[in-house]
């Protein structure tokens, strides 16, 4: 008679997991797998809802900004940005992806003859949007090229009417210590705050950003609202506003109030002023291994040169 001994690592057929058992946690725990995989490769907005204002995207182009380089590839744009709300690194796309942009409103107020606080899909559906390619300058010596929808700052001034007394546009992003690490960092005198002369703000360049690359601003780029400046330097190009002002007395801007000596309030390009570290003569171009040299305003002194006659006293170029 043949008698079978069960080696140690045996057990009965009857004490097995049924296979149909088996097969149902294997998909169980390979679907945890993907979300788990999905979370740490960034990909949380793929669970999220979708932007309300999504339907108004693309818009149509304005062909009357064009480029003198290709756009820089959105893969590369949007893990290449400062936001220093939730960190000093350039690749803050997943912790700016805590930044809640729902609901979200603009508080228009100051010198003024229509205040008001608007959400920002009602501001989104009351303003022409357009696309415009727009040339990105760093004052760190990197630059890019960005395809940005949203509408000229002219059409909010039109609309909030400002008093003859408002000589400057302040511009404030949000206050939440609890969403935005970055802003507990006590040395910051947060919130960050920008500002532009009256006719700065009413030049045809100046864009209120809301979308990029075709679609809703994303939170990297400061949605849901940024401002762009392309003839300045890219801090002058304030994120997340929360609140646009008209006032009187020239705001003091956030790096201004860090480093008076190496970020004024103008700001604008020029090859020809070094930063106190290091040249602006050149820059390097994102997305490429391309070294252009600088373009006094950033190329853009057909448009707003004549805004600083008489402002040679100034130091208009740091």
């Amino acid at each position: 008679m043949f008698i079978r001994r069960r080696k140690g690592w045996e057990i009965r057929e009857s004490e097995a997991t049924p296979e149909s058992l088996f097969f149902d946690r294997r998909t169980l725990l390979k679907g945890g797998a993907v979300a788990a995989a999905a979370v740490g490769l960034g990909l949380r907005e793929a669970f999220a809802a979708p932007d309300p204002s999504l339907a108004l995207y693309p818009a149509k182009r304005n062909e009357a900004f064009t480029l003198d380089r290709p756009v820089t590839p959105e893969t590369v744009n949007s893990h290449y940005n400062n936001f220093y709300e939730f960190g000093s690194g350039k690749d803050i796309f997943d912790a700016a992806q805590a930044l809640k942009i729902r609901p979200w409103s603009i508080k228009i107020d100051g010198l003024i003859e229509k205040p008001q606080t608007i959400a920002i899909d009602d501001l989104v559906k009351a303003m022409p949007l357009e696309e415009r390619l727009y040339r990105h300058r760093c004052v760190e010596a990197w630059a890019m090229a960005v395809p940005w929808t949203g509408f000229p700052l002219r059409a909010l001034i039109e609309a909030a009417q400002p008093l003859a007394s408002a000589k400057y546009v302040r511009f404030e992003t949000f206050l939440d210590r609890v969403m935005a690490p970055g802003q507990r960092q006590f040395w910051y005198p947060w919130p960050y705050v920008e500002g532009l002369t009256m006719a700065e703000a009413a030049n045809d360049l100046a864009f209120l950003v809301t979308g990029a690359y075709g679609k809703p601003l994303g939170k990297q780029f400061g949605a849901p609202l940024r401002l762009a400046t392309p003839w300045k330097y890219g801090f002058k190009s304030i994120k997340s506003i929360t609140r646009i002002s008209f006032v009187e007395e020239r705001p003091k801007t956030f790096w201004e109030q860090l480093g008076p000596s190496e970020y004024g309030f103008w700001a604008n390009v020029n090859p020809a002023v070094p930063h106190p570290r290091w040249s602006q003569a050149s820059e390097e171009v994102l997305g490429s291994r391309e070294r252009r040299p600088t373009q006094i305003f950033n190329g853009y002194g057909d448009y707003v040169a004549g805004l600083y006659a008489g402002l040679e006293n100034e130091r208009l170029f740091i």
